[in-house]
């Protein structure tokens, strides 16, 4: 098996699940966006504890009142894509936290359909 790989950028939006954009959860609105921006690949994780700029404790255990849980939106592209799509995130994102990481883009089988682009 032939494995090629490929500088990229991991994108990652820190927001609580109850946020909102125009009545719909701000994490799918994200991920909509990124896929008509034609980014390689959107993903929503969500937590199970975490804190943000209130520096509340938000959890899922039982006795806690909290359910404004913390939600992990990824997107992982070329540097040039990833750095395109910024701008969008400046409209969604207010209290959320962005953050950029360098990766390597691991393409199965020798393909890679973005590098052409």
């Amino acid at each position: 098996m032939t494995t090629t790989t490929a500088p990229g950028l991991r994108l990652t939006v820190l927001v609580g699940e109850d946020d909102m954009w125009h009545h719909k959860p701000l994490s799918a609105e994200i991920v909509h966006r990124a896929h008509r921006a034609g980014l390689s690949g959107a993903g929503v994780f969500r937590g199970v504890e975490g804190f943000g700029a209130t520096s509340l404790i938000h959890t899922r255990r039982l006795l806690s009142l909290s359910e404004d849980l913390p939600v992990a939106v990824v997107v992982i592209d070329t540097e040039q894509r990833v750095r395109a799509f910024l701008p969008q995130l400046d409209e969604l994102v207010g209290e959320g936290l962005v953050t950029i990481d360098h990766c390597e883009i691991v393409c199965p089988g020798g393909h890679d359909d973005k590098e052409s682009s």
